[in-house]
């Protein structure tokens, strides 16, 4: 059997296979609510034959939301809307998570095929939060948080939590990557706070810890993952030997597996993007923390996710453009791969060995 379609086991989940979609955002949302895209798009992933379907970066509260297209989990309304979401995944016997998330200094923007990039007040718009006051590249100057709103904000992230169990996930994923809010506490290049909250490597992760303590305290026995930036890629950021250290104490708070990416905090940051160009980082965090980690960037290929998990460099892969151009991703690779796994009976006459019939 392939490693790719062996089943991993997390506290009382079973997810059958290790080929899972990464968030990714679609910022087709109205006041934070779904609708009729985010069913169709998740739902035709949750056919796909994948193990887990993440869905995308959902806000915490409305200034947490990246776009004003953003989905979020702030008022009943949209746990509503998204019960419609994983009510259809479990009825294909799919199991779906939420990426709970804070864009910090990169929000209040417009959606990315829109003529502007910064939403005005009149279209919605606020003023972005930080940990200082540092903008982001093309992005209007941030408000820095005052300690009482960053108790609000783990207060924020752990009554998310709870109505995300209530939508009915089966998985949590803590945002703190790709340059949004928690990722700018972890890196000094974002953070030059001089209290509690900045300077050492304890400070500037204390928001994360306290986050992730308050969303475990939400329920102990659901899956909780932390997707992380494991370097910004420029001098005298946040780094992988950092990204390990902290990953030992995410493990230490309960987190079950760290979903490692990069980037993010610095627009002017070279990153050389090539397929799997994110994967050592997964492998030096799951083997330095003693933790398990999904790769994701670039990763297109069965033999080439096969290959990630036969090295030990990842318990699981996260597909995301591949799964865009090809929402049934998985339910190929088994094929490719000689596995042999159930497919929804409405698409079984499409499997290889009988299109050769």
């Amino acid at each position: 059997m392939s490693l790719l379609f062996t089943p991993w086991r997390v506290r009382t989940l079973t997810v059958p296979n290790r080929a899972w979609v990464s968030a990714m955002c679609q910022y087709s949302a109205v006041d934070g609510v779904i609708g009729d895209w985010h069913l169709a798009h998740l739902g035709s992933l949750a056919t796909g034959g994948f193990g887990l379907v993440m869905a995308e970066a959902t806000a915490v509260a409305p200034e947490a939301r990246i776009s004003v297209r953003c989905p979020g989990l702030w008022n009943d309304e949209q746990v509503t809307a998204w019960r419609r979401v994983t009510a259809f995944a479990h009825a294909q016997e799919t199991l779906v998570g939420v990426q709970l998330a804070h864009a910090g200094r990169k929000a209040s923007t417009m959606a990315p095929w829109d003529d502007h990039l910064i939403a005005q007040p009149s279209e919605g718009g606020w003023t972005a939060v930080a940990p200082s006051a540092l903008t982001f590249d093309g992005y209007p100057t941030p408000r820095p948080l005052r300690v009482d709103e960053i108790d609000q904000v783990v207060d924020q992230f752990a009554a998310a939590a709870r109505r995300a169990l209530s939508a009915g996930f089966d998985v949590l994923e803590i945002h703190a990557a790709h340059g949004y809010l928690l990722h700018q506490f972890l890196s000094p290049l974002s953070n030059q706070r001089d209290d509690e909250y900045g300077g050492s490597f304890e400070n500037r992760t204390r928001l994360l810890r306290r986050v992730t303590a308050a969303v475990r305290a939400v329920d102990a026995d659901v899956a909780l993952f932390v997707r992380i930036s494991a370097t910004d890629w420029i001098e005298g950021g946040w780094d992988l030997d950092q990204s390990v250290a902290l990953a030992r104490e995410l493990r230490d708070l309960g987190v079950d597996l760290v979903d490692v990416s990069s980037g993010g905090n610095v627009a002017t940051a070279v990153i050389p993007a090539a397929p799997g160009y994110q994967v050592p980082f997964a492998g030096a965090v799951r083997r330095g923390a003693d933790v398990a980690t999904s790769a994701v960037g670039l990763i297109t290929e069965p033999e080439q996710a096969e290959a990630i998990l036969e090295r030990g460099d990842a318990d699981a892969v996260m597909v995301a453009r591949a799964a865009l151009r090809n929402p049934r991703w998985a339910l190929q690779a088994a094929e490719s791969l000689g596995e042999h796994i159930d497919w929804r009976p409405q698409l079984e006459r499409a499997r290889t060995v009988r299109a050769a019939r």
